[in-house]
């Protein structure tokens, strides 16, 4: 070897050592390697490729358990040229050229167009397959890999995590060898055939038990795992974890290193759509194995020029143990969920945001409250300027009759006893539809088109099943709780229920939906795995005719075999042809309360199934922190606008959460408190508490409205006013359901029916609760309660006959509470009192501390999450 060989020789030595580590590595010779703790035994084994894993065993509660499959072959993903953005045409399953989705769903046709080009469909650049060819063992026992290609040299470090010895972090440095776009891939720790799946997730996408090879099925509407290796996008990766679980109970997932992915807002802008993280159930090789790329090829940092270096780091978790387990960890262990709570800091209570929506929403004006003649009634709703088929911005909507009806019973308020109530009844009156035969007793359709004088559905000219549980007996059923002698509306509800047991099916199935024209089924490809069972409960429970009951049962138990255990729902969004939505959290309560009635323990078991899933729908990354962003000119620190903690309207490959990010609608907050009360685990109560405290950047400060969408940060209701009812309904379910919970079931108030369409929550304040085995009725009076302190809410219920008054209050925080509270008694309700005669704190063991009632201002301290309650004698 010549002088210069040998100098260019130990200068490109020193040049790889120095990328792989600081410190000197000694290359092994031996054939075998071995990377072991108390719970993983990785092995490795040298053949004419490089270095192989050969056996990985996972320690269980009692024995060490075998993966099947090893393999550790590396994959990077090159091309010289950026890759094209051209959507590829994607064929059925009869050759045929698949129009999905149709021009008339504008919302989706984009993001579907994005979803299956080259990257995403992950055909494109060269994938370059191989194996290390050396590797040492360093000093704190972590191992180190190493190739050189003609296209890059890829140096890795594998290590245990002392903290959590069921993972092994890895970092990868890939060092260019020519100019071009590159994309590194986490290794095949090792696969899983398809008859030894038992479950795959990845979440915000999709689950389930088996490889679908409908590709719209699968990478549009979640329902099961897709047949290729999709490489999905971040943005709608509610937890940046695929994983996959086999047959042995050996469960496998790629978990990123924190802030590798986007974060939606960088600095002082939206940067929601930025692509930095790729996820996938598949690597390249389409084999089932849980894959991480970054960068994302094509995508920002993915092109180097010859010499320069990136890299990626990211942890396997290998336990033994199902799904659900290591979903959490990497909910709360890596990305830390739990810390948000600790950052939260609020401005304006709960309850007070209400009684600010209350004025909202009985001012003409503000609520866009409209008036209509329609066949001799007056009918009433709120101007809805969102997107319908055939509006001429002429829509009108009511959203939460329960949330309508609640207030205006707790309030006691005559603009929404006299001008709003009885035009909003008028209006579903005359929503269903009366003429005689295959349609009577159905919903006519969401909004009403004032200018043609019809109702309409959001997005075509077709009645669902589904629209029947909804507008007819959802909102019947909750004004019938209230109004229970109205005979006018136990009719229609009761037509309602004639009509969907007509329609349905012999097993307990409904059609998705029937052309209004032909009466024929549409959207056959699909199944109605939604909650459409849970009108008939409803007339049930109003009507009492046990025929209602039955069919409900019946048609709970095929939900829960073709939704529940195979993991797959539909929404009921039209306008995004039905992708999966808070539909399935509906489906949860609907469970729960057919539970209540009949005490079928597979409905209660069937409603924590689903809502192990429906975790899967909430955002818990990036990790939250302090750093200051500029949002429209106004300084905030990066928690406040966080989108962890919020819930998807749909997500998925092209549901809306695509372009305009999560929610802040929180109708599930109620529910996860009792499902956390059912369970006790805690991943429920943490994601009630982050998705409703601390949200002030997104509450518009003239109306105390939120804002819908996570993107419109706090530009208030805008073209959206019922939505405001929405936001009453679902804070007050969830400020209940705290105050059962915490209490231990002492403070507690009968729940009313689900309410279409957002989620979950319940109606209240139609019967009487208790508070400490005194029969109480809810009421809301606006100046009975200041509060000094923003993260004091409370409720207040009323005992007329024994002159009482109950304040209970709720600490809204992680740490303890001190402040003062000032008592109008003049604004207690049905009373003519200035004064309060004895104010004494209960509690459960019966011992009373008196307050000095004439102060009528109260020093209060509550411990972190805590309750106190307050009785006023007048």
């Amino acid at each position: 070897m010549t002088f210069k060989k040998k100098y260019a020789f130990y200068i490109g030595l020193f040049s790889f050592l120095s990328i792989i580590t600081i410190g000197n590595i000694a290359w092994q010779s031996d054939n075998d390697m071995v990377l072991k703790g108390s719970k993983l035994d990785l092995r490795w084994k040298k053949d004419d490729k490089g270095w192989r894993i050969v056996n990985i065993a996972v320690k269980g509660q009692q024995n060490w358990v075998p993966l099947p499959n090893p393999d550790g072959k590396y994959t990077l993903l090159y091309t010289a040229v950026k890759p094209d953005t051209v959507e590829a045409p994607l064929f059925d399953k009869d050759g045929k050229k698949s129009n999905f989705p149709e021009p008339i769903y504008k919302y989706i046709t984009s993001h579907w167009s994005q979803v299956t080009q080259s990257v995403q469909l992950n055909t494109a650049g060269e994938a370059l397959h191989f194996y290390p060819d050396r590797v040492a063992k360093n000093k704190d026992q972590s191992l180190s890999f190493a190739k050189e290609t003609g296209t890059a040299n890829i140096n890795a470090s594998w290590q245990i995590d002392p903290k959590f010895p069921t993972d092994i972090t890895v970092k990868i440095t890939l060092k260019a060898n020519k100019d071009g776009y590159y994309s590194i891939a986490s290794p095949t720790v090792a696969t899983v055939s398809n008859d030894q799946l038992s479950w795959g997730l990845m979440p915000g996408y999709f689950q389930g038990a088996t490889v679908e090879k409908d590709l719209v099925k699968a990478y549009a509407y979640g329902q099961g795992i897709p047949d290729r290796p999709i490489v999905l996008r971040e943005r709608t990766a509610s937890t940046l974890s695929p994983l996959i679980s086999s047959k042995n109970g050996v469960t496998m997932a790629v978990i990123p290193e924190p802030g590798t992915g986007r974060n939606p807002w960088s600095k002082d802008k939206n940067t929601h759509n930025e692509w930095r993280l790729g996820l996938s159930l598949m690597n390249r090789e389409a084999k089932l194995s849980p894959t991480a790329y970054h960068p994302v090829l094509g995508q920002k940092g993915s092109f180097l020029k010859k010499g320069e270096t990136t890299n990626f780091t990211f942890r396997y978790s290998l336990q033994a143990a199902d799904w659900y387990t290591v979903f959490k960890h990497a909910v709360y262990d890596i990305y830390r969920f739990k810390d948000f709570l600790d950052l939260k800091q609020t401005s304006q209570s709960l309850t007070d945001r209400i009684l600010a929506m209350h004025k909202y929403v009985v001012d003409d004006n503000t609520s866009m409250w409209r008036t209509e003649q329609y066949k001799n009634l007056t009918i009433g709703a709120q101007a809805y300027l969102g997107g319908v088929l055939g509006s001429d911005k002429d829509a009108m909507k009511n959203s939460d009759y329960g949330a309508m009806w609640m207030l205006s019973n707790i309030m006691k308020d005559s603009v929404l006893q006299k001008q709003r109530l009885p035009f909003a009844r008028n209006f579903k009156l005359l929503q269903q539809e009366e003429k005689t035969g295959f349609f009577e007793g159905s919903a006519s359709g969401q909004y009403y088109l004032s200018k043609s004088k019809k109702f309409t559905e959001e997005w075509g000219p077709y009645v669902e099943p589904i629209g029947l549980t909804y507008y007819t007996m959802m909102d019947i059923g909750n004004i019938l709780l209230f109004e229970p002698n109205d005979a006018e509306l136990k009719d229609k509800l009761r037509k309602g229920a004639e009509r969907l047991l007509a329609w349905q099916g012999q097993q307990g199935e409904w059609a998705v939906a029937y052309d209004h024209a032909s009466e024929k089924q549409l959207f056959t490809e699909l199944q109605d795995l939604r909650p459409t069972f849970y009108g008939l409960l409803i007339a049930y429970r109003v009507l009492g005719d046990q025929k209602y009951l039955t069919a409900a049962c019946k048609g709970a138990d095929w939900y829960i075999k073709q939704a529940v255990d195979s993991g797959h729902f539909l929404g009921v969004c039209g306008d995004t042809r039905f992708v999966q939505d808070f539909a399935t959290g509906q489906s949860i309560q609907a469970l729960l309360d057919l539970y209540e009635l009949t005490k079928k323990d597979l409905y209660l078991k069937s409603a924590i199934k689903a809502a192990k899933f429906y975790t899967t729908s909430i955002y818990t990354h990036p990790i939250p922190t302090k750093e200051v962003k500029t949002v429209k000119g106004i300084s905030r620190q990066d928690w406040e606008i966080s989108q962890v903690g919020l819930s998807f309207e749909h997500g998925g490959s092209i549901g809306s959460a695509n372009s305009l990010g999560p929610i802040l609608l929180a109708s599930h907050a109620g529910l996860f408190v009792r499902i956390h009360e059912l369970t006790k685990d805690p991943i429920y109560l943490d994601m009630a508490r982050a998705a409703a405290w601390g949200r002030d950047a997104f509450v518009d400060k003239k109306t105390s409205v939120a804002s819908y969408y996570w993107t419109a940060m706090n530009a208030g209701p805008g073209s959206f006013p019922h939505h405001a009812w929405w936001q009453i309904g679902w804070i007050t379910d969830y400020l209940l359901s705290e105050a059962k919970f915490r209490s231990n079931g002492e403070v507690s108030f009968p729940r009313g029916f689900i309410t279409p369409k957002v989620g979950p929550h319940q109606s209240y304040g139609f019967a009487k609760g208790k508070i400490y085995s005194t029969p109480v009725s809810l009421m809301l009076s606006d100046g009975l309660l200041k509060a000094d302190s923003p993260y004091l809410d409370y409720i207040e219920a009323i005992n007329t006959d024994q002159k009482k008054c109950f304040l209970v209050l709720l600490n809204n925080s992680n740490k303890p509470l001190t402040t003062k509270i000032h008592i109008n008694p003049e604004k207690i309700q049905g009373a003519s009192v200035n004064k309060i005669k004895s104010a004494v704190f209960l509690n459960a063991d019966s011992k009373k501390q008196k307050l000095a009632a004439a102060d009528q201002t109260w020093n209060i301290e509550i411990e972190a999450y805590g309750l106190k309650v307050i009785a006023l004698n007048y």
